[in-house]
């Protein structure tokens, strides 16, 4: 068992909205790997980089996705720095995963000086979320099997970019395209996701 896609991107990008309206438009359960730290953790994100340290967060993190990627079957979100661990982008090589990409300006604008976003506090938000971009957008790029700039676009123009990204990839069309025989955007990239191929 594993998920059908799985959702990463930077902060701001929408991964967890875009992801439960994926889930949706394609029938199958969600789950988001923040909650469940937070579950495993009996607090909240926020209060967990606060009193035990990024290092600690980043192990139950893992741990995780680890077993998400092993126990669930329908669309899975990672938060914004899973990629940084090797581990997990190995985990993700064989996982269908849908990379949310959002510019330097629209991401500071929708995560503001958020409190639950602990890494993007500071005195100057868009040094720390340009410095937290160009570390990870190569690591968001190693893993992705489709990418989709969200900055112009609603939620769910996103899960509909998405959707129409997979169902045209060159692999999608040699995996599904020929079996939905013609069908809708949304039946190849189910038939892709069926796959599990990239």
């Amino acid at each position: 068992m594993s998920p059908r896609a799985v959702v990463v991107g930077p902060p701001g990008s929408g991964k967890t909205t875009v992801g439960e309206l994926l889930a949706q438009r394609l029938g199958l359960g969600f789950q988001d790997t923040d909650a469940l730290v937070e579950k495993a953790a009996g607090k909240a994100v926020s209060e967990i980089f606060t009193t035990d340290g990024e290092p600690v967060f980043r192990r139950l993190e893992e741990q995780a996705i680890a077993a998400a990627l092993t126990e669930h079957d329908g669309v899975l979100s990672l938060g914004g720095g899973a990629v940084l661990s090797e581990r997990t982008r190995a985990l993700l090589a064989e996982q269908t995963v849908v990379f949310l990409n959002v510019g330097m300006a629209e991401g500071v604008r929708r995560t503001g000086l958020s409190t639950a976003r602990p890494l993007l506090a500071g005195v100057n938000p868009r040094a720390t979320f340009k410095a937290l971009l160009d570390a990870r957008l190569p690591l968001y790029r190693e893993v992705a099997t489709v990418e989709v700039a969200t900055d112009a676009l609603t939620p769910d123009e996103v899960v509909t970019a998405a959707l129409g990204g997979l169902a045209t990839s060159t692999d999608a069309l040699a995996a599904g395209g020929a079996a939905a025989g013609g069908a809708g955007t949304d039946a190849v990239a189910q038939a892709r996701i069926e796959e599990g191929t990239r």
